[in-house]
């Protein structure tokens, strides 16, 4: 009789567990037949945030207490509100999409950059 647990191996773990690679296509440029970008507004769908799943990289990000607790109270009403059981960088990620596309899309006027240039005064 043998007395270890059966666990799961690795590949069964860090499988895939749903469509993720159209994920990575989102927001990039379009590109012409010689391989250069077809243009500043030229994007073949909406950027979006990545789904939960393991990724490849990491930042770390300072942010203040008021901001912490703002990301949290937004991930708790997602969830008491709207029914969306995210976690902090499900959120974080969005936010950067939604950011991004907006900079692509709007350059100049853009809210990042707007902002940005408020927080320098230029």
């Amino acid at each position: 009789m043998n007395r270890r647990a059966s666990l799961p191996g690795a590949a069964e773990l860090f499988r895939s567990t749903g469509p993720t690679e159209e994920w990575f296509d989102h927001g990039r440029p379009t590109t012409t037949n010689n391989g250069h970008s077809a243009g500043h507004h030229a994007v073949t769908t909406p950027r979006r945030g990545t789904p939960r799943q393991k990724h490849t990289a990491k930042i770390t990000v300072y942010v203040s207490d008021e901001e912490l607790l703002a990301l949290e109270h937004a991930r708790l009403a997602l969830r008491a509100t709207h029914g969306l059981a995210v976690d902090r960088g499900r959120v974080v990620r969005e936010a950067i999409a939604m950011v991004l596309a907006d900079l692509e899309e709007r350059g100049e006027d853009s809210v990042l950059v707007r902002r940005l240039r408020h927080d320098t005064g230029k």
